[in-house]
């Protein structure tokens, strides 16, 4: 690439952890609502929709970079991965960061891509359209595009203007439901309803676009604990989404909902009560056929997955499984998972005697289960 090129594209900051693989595009920055009380991504930014021109010089920085990279695969698929990187010795920082995640992609296949940000729909259907035609054009090893997508503004898109989406080549829409309880989207300030769920992923599986959407066990407090599950397992009734993921709630310092648990209207929920709340989605869901699916660390027990339709005994089991511990090895194991050192609670067998002692007398040592509770969430800021 020569000075006079654009060299570097714009990488937004999230992507579900199912996208780990898949190529960044930045169509949008920032949230259209920003005002959820779970969350801070956005709260320093507001909300920006970038022109397609750009958007199009962006994907031509990715496909010069794809050409590049593709000289160092190999007849037999494999990649020289010395000779591909010697590049990045050449390249300014933001260009290396480019330059590698094009790379890495087509080295897992070069077939997902992900359109960041947090609601990238919220700009008009041509548009997204257009930069879907183009992004196939130039990358057309691409096999799924996908993106974020609020549901309030998912629910204002009609069937058929997704169906022109999925023609043009857009596969999934991940969607942070959070709950399907009117009171706890009232709670957390998600700025929609539950009716505008419902339409939105109607609209959007009549369309044949997958859709993904995310519940927060725990997000409604103690208070609306149960009715956050029984409420959510209604609204995915109604739908029958293609996937919903699990994102256990983590109540973080500096979000509105951590200063209403410190002056006491908002009461944390223990990893019981949350998954309680799992266990409760599963058991009152009715008439899906999708999966459920527990991808990511922030989950107390992550192999609670499978169909709806016919791993539901199979993942109560799992949670059955759990609650037959002591409550003071249901502790031993909280503390274990949420500090790394374990995935399931056979896990804690591997621990060496005097790991496990230490846990054992960090758990004796917190007696008041408010305490526990605040312990247990603090563990977890790090994971997100």
């Amino acid at each position: 690439m020569t000075d006079e090129k654009q060299t570097t594209y714009r990488i937004g900051p999230i992507r579900p952890p199912s996208e780990a693989n898949s190529l960044l595009l930045q169509i949008t920055e920032g949230c259209t609502w920003n005002r959820c009380k779970f969350c801070e991504l956005y709260k320093h930014e507001g909300f920006k929709a970038f022109p397609v021109e750009s958007i199009k010089r962006d994907i031509d920085v990715m496909a010069e970079y794809a050409e590049i990279a593709s000289e160092y695969q190999r007849e037999d698929g494999s990649w020289n991965k010395k000779a591909a990187l010697e590049k990045l010795n050449h390249m300014t920082r933001e260009e290396q960061n480019c330059y590698y995640l094009v790379y890495r992609w087509l080295a897992h296949g070069g077939e997902n891509v992900f359109l960041q940000d947090g609601n990238s729909l919220a700009v008009k259907t041509e548009r997204v359209l257009e930069i879907l035609q183009y992004l196939r054009e130039r990358l057309p090893s691409i096999k799924r595009v996908t993106t974020y997508g609020r549901a309030e503004t998912l629910s204002k898109i009609s069937a058929d203007q997704y169906k022109e989406l999925k023609a043009a080549g857009l596969d999934r829409i991940h969607s942070g439901f959070e709950s399907g309880s009117d009171r706890v989207l009232e709670l957390i300030n998600k700025g929609v309803t539950s009716e505008q769920e419902i339409t939105a992923g109607k609209h959007i599986r009549e369309a044949g676009v997958e859709l993904s959407v995310y519940f927060m066990p725990g997000i409604g407090g103690k208070t609306l604990s149960g009715e956050n599950a029984l409420e959510t397992a209604r609204v995915v009734s109604e739908i029958n989404p293609d996937f919903v993921r699990i994102r256990t709630a983590v109540i973080k310092e500096g979000t509105g909902l951590w200063q209403d648990y410190l002056n006491g209207s908002y009461q944390l929920c223990s990893d019981n009560d949350k998954l309680t709340e799992i266990k409760l989605l599963i058991e009152n869901t009715k008439n899906c056929t999708g999966l459920l699916a527990s991808d990511h660390i922030i989950n107390l027990l992550q192999e609670i997955q499978g169909s709806f339709d016919t791993d539901r005994q199979k993942m109560l089991s799992i949670i059955d499984e759990y609650f037959s511990m002591p409550e003071f090895r249901q502790k031993i194991f909280q503390l274990a998972r949420r500090s790394g050192m374990v995935t399931r609670p056979s896990d804690l067998e591997l621990l060496p005697t005097e790991r496990l002692e230490k846990l054992a007398r960090l758990a004796g040592s917190i007696s008041e289960e408010a305490v526990w509770d605040r312990k247990i969430n603090d563990m977890m800021f790090g994971y997100i």
